[in-house]
């Protein structure tokens, strides 16, 4: 199961990189793709509850860096609720 590191872009230009302990982040985002910030939410929501459940199938317990990367997502997400038409843009995928 590779572990992922992915970078992001929020609406305000910062840029931040991200965990999941699994590929399947990249069935839910693409680099160079910008997402509107509900459907961005969602992906996340998703896509890292699937990696979480990924390590509890494997080894028998949730991943919790994968679900403490969710939460601080979800922080940052928070954040740029208030914002006209916020943009997150996965801006690259790595291992």
């Amino acid at each position: 199961m590779p572990e992922v590191w992915f970078t992001l872009r929020w609406p305000d230009n910062r840029e931040e990189k991200c965990y999941s302990p699994s590929s399947v982040i990249a069935d839910y985002f693409s680099p160079g793709t910008t997402y509107p910030l509900a459907d961005f939410s969602s992906r996340a929501e998703t896509a890292l509850t699937s990696a979480s459940n990924r390590v509890q199938q494997k080894f028998g317990y949730p991943c919790s860096r994968a679900l403490g990367q969710l939460s601080h997502l979800k922080t940052q997400i928070a954040n740029f609720q208030d914002h006209d038409d916020p943009m997150v843009t996965c801006i690259d995928m790595g291992q």
